[in-house]
């Protein structure tokens, strides 16, 4: 057998070789709305929670960064946070504060001013 007679083989036997517009504009917009309800929304709802965690710390709850470091809010400004950590202060940014980790070490942060 040479090239042209597998290829021949190979050929679609008759029918139509691709679907119908409607058809593929179907499956099309089903992929777009899976991907919006699997990834997108979960997401932009992942993102709105972290914003109203970071706009809620006060002074005095414990913290954990995304770099991993523990403390307590010692001092607030508009986009920094003075934590201590035993005996150490550090100044960090407010956006490295970590919702997932500070939840899962410090269920409920408490409030001390």
């Amino acid at each position: 057998m040479n090239l042209d007679q597998i290829l021949l083989l190979m050929a679609p036997t008759g029918g139509k070789e691709g679907g119908s517009l409607p058809t593929s504009m179907m499956f099309f917009g089903a992929i777009i709305l899976v991907m919006y309800f699997f990834m997108i929304r979960p997401q932009t709802k992942k993102a709105k929670e972290q914003k109203r965690f970071i706009s809620a710390i006060q002074k005095g709850d414990r913290i954990v960064t995304l770099g991993g470091l523990h403390g307590k809010i010692i001092e607030m400004k508009e986009d920094t946070l003075i934590i201590e950590s035993e005996g150490t202060r550090m100044k960090i940014e407010r956006s490295a504060v970590s919702l997932e980790n500070t939840k899962s070490k410090y269920p409920k942060t408490e409030s001390t001013n």
